[in-house]
């Protein structure tokens, strides 16, 4: 192994704004070696700067960006390097893989296409035939059958779509893979697969990984050093094992005791009425592929996928049901079956003794401010062209339960309810001035505005890390109590679902498989589907 592949020293960057405010060194002084073959894993609260150091190794952030020190890939300078280095920079020298895969993926082509795109801009020496073969066999590498290839981004779940970016990363076999929370949208069986394959490509081709990631567990198993961040600045690095037994530094310390009381669970669950809020009856939603999207080299009929097959479950009054299991599973398809967002093809769903599938869309507009969602990315409900406080008071005009004049009262009463104070500082800015932490507080805000009976929460905490997620399950768990909600909680992660859920759901390929109190499932798991789901789960108890 020879000399460093990448190395920075003493990065500072500050993102463009405005000349009357002072500069924000978003990254400050910092310094990181990574080898051929090193493995290293970055962790940090949401906002630290870890994901503008991926950015700024490939030279991705805003123009007017202040950068200072020096970026080093093989012994040459990266800032230096010429607009057409830096187009074969990007995917054979260093592969990027983002958070959210839509960065990556263009809505308007194939699967195919992407990965036929990426080939001829940087192998145009390949046949159609090798290209073809080595397209098919980099997604077989993460999972992807290859008569899903001729379909399109929206057609596949968040975590199909992010198996494509991955896959589009290793397309060109590069130097260095700099994954940004790759697996944040993956169940723990498929994230296990992926970093699986990752890590033995490092070692089998001597290929960095840089993993960004909140996850201190996972970090833990796929990486060999850690290096902690706090507020733009590297706080601490070392050897895995050493980070995990004798964290030096007190927010490392702090990170870390976040995490094991996560894993550790919540022993005090609340008990519930029995008295069903929600019943979810044989509820069927199929979709089948076009004939085009299937590929004309398949005979018969197009294949019909059955996202929600058969299902049947009660939500009680005041519970937290967990819904868990593999991305594509088919869980955000019954959340969004249940809100009527998308019309069953059979089945009922009962809501308050009111048939909600027997309702026209008009009818269905009243209840859904009874029924409200927190997405994983809370800018899939912010507009960013909206501020803060424009956001939340929509809900409340939309459903006329207040005037433009006293909406900004309730605004600022939620905004200091989930902990955005003072409120008037926060209800002026724009999503894009917010942590991911703060910009989720905002989406529960807005979701809480209109009083729900019912929330559902699809992966609300996954794209923040552990220390963030605790603060924010312990506030969702005391809006429950102030306004007695009910909520119905999709997430991959099972020790969040341990650690919040009172219940749990396993849903894998349409169907419920288990369910049971939440102690029942994690000490009895009588599917074998759930024995792996745990099975596969990085515990740090273990780690350490």
């Amino acid at each position: 192994m020879d000399a460093a592949l990448l190395r920075v020293d003493n990065l500072r960057v500050a993102y463009p704004s405005p000349r009357s405010r002072p500069l924000n060194w978003a990254v400050d002084g910092l310094s990181l070696t990574i080898c051929a073959g090193d493995r290293v894993g970055l962790v940090g609260e949401s906002g630290c700067g870890k994901s503008t150091i991926g950015r700024a190794v490939m030279r991705l952030l805003p123009s007017r960006s202040q950068i200072e020190g020096s970026i080093q890939f093989q012994d040459r300078s990266v800032l230096g390097l010429s607009p057409q280095e830096m187009r074969h920079f990007r995917g054979e020298g260093v592969g990027l893989i983002f958070q959210d895969p839509m960065t990556r993926l263009n809505p308007l082509m194939t699967i195919k296409a992407h990965c036929l795109e990426t080939l001829k801009a940087h192998q145009p020496h390949l046949s159609k035939a090798e290209a073809q073969a080595k397209i098919l066999d980099t997604l077989a590498a993460v999972n992807i059958p290859a008569e899903r290839w001729r379909q399109y981004p929206h057609e596949f779940s968040g975590g199909m779509r992010q198996r494509v970016a991955i896959a589009l990363a290793l397309l060109l076999d590069p130097k260095l893979i700099v994954a940004d929370e790759p697996t944040t949208s993956l169940d723990v069986t498929v994230a296990a697969q992926i970093l699986r394959e990752l890590t033995r490509l490092c070692a089998e081709r001597e290929m960095g990984l840089l993993l960004i990631s909140h996850d201190l567990a996972l970090v833990s198993e796929y990486c060999d050093r850690i290096a902690v961040m706090y507020q733009g600045k590297m706080v601490e690095t070392g050897p895995s094992q050493r980070i995990l037994t004798q964290p030096q530094h007190d927010y490392t310390k702090a990170l870390l005791q976040a995490a094991l009381d996560l894993q550790a669970g919540d022993a005090g669950k609340a008990q519930t009425e029995e008295v069903p809020l929600l019943q979810v009856q044989a509820l069927k939603q199929y979709f089948t592929l076009s004939p085009s999207l299937v590929g004309r080299f398949l005979s018969g009929p197009p294949p019909e996928i059955r996202a929600v097959d058969d299902i049947s479950l009660d939500v009680y009054d005041g519970e937290v049901l967990g819904l868990v299991g593999e991305s594509g599973c088919g869980k955000s398809t019954l959340s969004r079956t249940i809100l009527q967002l998308i019309r069953p093809t059979s089945g009922t769903v009962t809501f308050d003794n009111t048939n909600l599938t027997a309702l026209s869309n008009e009818q269905m507009r009243g209840y859904r401010r009874e029924i409200q969602m927190i997405f994983q990315d809370p800018l899939a409900c912010l507009n960013p062209l909206m501020t803060v406080g424009q956001s939340i008071a929509e809900p409340l005009l939309i459903h006329q339960l207040a005037t433009r004049a006293s909406a900004p009262v309730e605004v600022r009463s939620m905004l200091e309810r989930v902990g955005l104070t003072p409120p008037e500082d926060y209800e002026q800015r724009y999503p894009g001035d917010l942590s991911g932490g703060q910009q989720q507080r905002v989406a529960i805000a807005r979701a809480l505005i209109t009083h729900p009976k019912l929330v559902i929460c699809d992966e609300p905490v996954s794209m923040l890390d552990a220390s963030i997620q605790t603060q924010v399950l312990e506030l969702m768990k005391d809006l429950k109590a102030e306004f007695q909600l009910t909520y119905l909680f999709i997430t991959h992660d099972l020790w969040v679902a341990q650690y919040f859920c009172d219940r749990i759901a396993v849903m894998n390929q349409g169907k419920i498989v288990e369910i049971g109190p939440t102690a029942q499932i994690f000490t009895q798991p009588q599917n074998p589907y759930t024995q792996t789901l745990l099975g596969a789960a990085p515990l740090l108890s273990k780690l350490r």
